[in-house]
C-alpha cells in the first residue's frame, strides 16, 4: 500500500509540473491548456508506474516478459495522437497553428515519465525549460519575424 501512496504522490507532482506549462498555454489562449497538460503529465506517470508494478509481478523465469520501453512508446504514440488534434491549418494564411502546443503536450508526457522514474530534479528543470521556451521565446519570436519581414 505504501508504494501506491508513493505513486499517487508522483502523479500529483507530475500534474503540478504539467500544470505549470499548461498555465502558460492557457494564458496564451492555445487549444490545450492547464487541464490537458496536467492530465497528460499525470497519466504518463501513472502508466509508467503501473508498468513498473507489472514488471515486478513476473519473475525473470516467467513465460511473460515485460518491456518497460514499450510502455513509454505507447505513451508517446497516444500523446502524439492527442497533440495532432491541436494542430490545424490556418484558413486565412499558409501557416499551421498548434505545433508548439502539440510539442508542449509531448514535453509534458516526458516530464511525467521522468517523475515516474524518480528523476525529480530533471523533471523540475525541464519544466522550467519548457516555460522558458513557450513563454520567453514566444515573446521574442514575433520580433524575429518582424525583423525578417522588414
Amino acid at each position: 500500500m505504501q508504494s501506491e501512496f508513493i505513486l499517487l504522490a508522483k502523479i500529483v507532482l507530475s500534474a503540478i509540473l504539467g500544470g505549470i506549462i499548461g498555465f502558460e498555454r492557457e494564458v496564451a489562449d492555445k487549444p490545450a491548456g492547464l487541464r490537458t497538460h496536467m492530465i497528460v503529465g499525470a497519466s504518463a506517470t501513472l502508466l509508467v508506474g503501473l508498468g513498473t508494478s507489472i514488471a515486478l509481478s513476473f519473475p525473470d523465469d516467467s513465460l511473460i516478459r515485460s518491456d518497460p520501453i514499450r510502455i513509454i512508446e505507447a505513451i508517446i504514440v497516444g500523446i502524439s495522437f492527442l497533440g495532432a488534434g491541436t494542430i490545424f491549418k490556418q484558413r486565412d494564411e499558409e501557416g499551421v497553428a498548434g505545433l508548439t502546443t502539440a510539442a508542449s503536450i509531448l514535453f509534458t508526457a516526458g516530464i511525467g515519465i521522468a517523475v515516474a522514474l524518480d528523476h525529480y530534479i530533471l523533471a523540475g528543470g525541464v519544466t522550467v525549460l519548457g516555460v522558458l521556451i513557450t513563454y520567453v521565446l514566444g515573446r521574442i519570436e514575433p520580433r524575429i519575424k518582424n525583423m525578417k519581414g522588414s
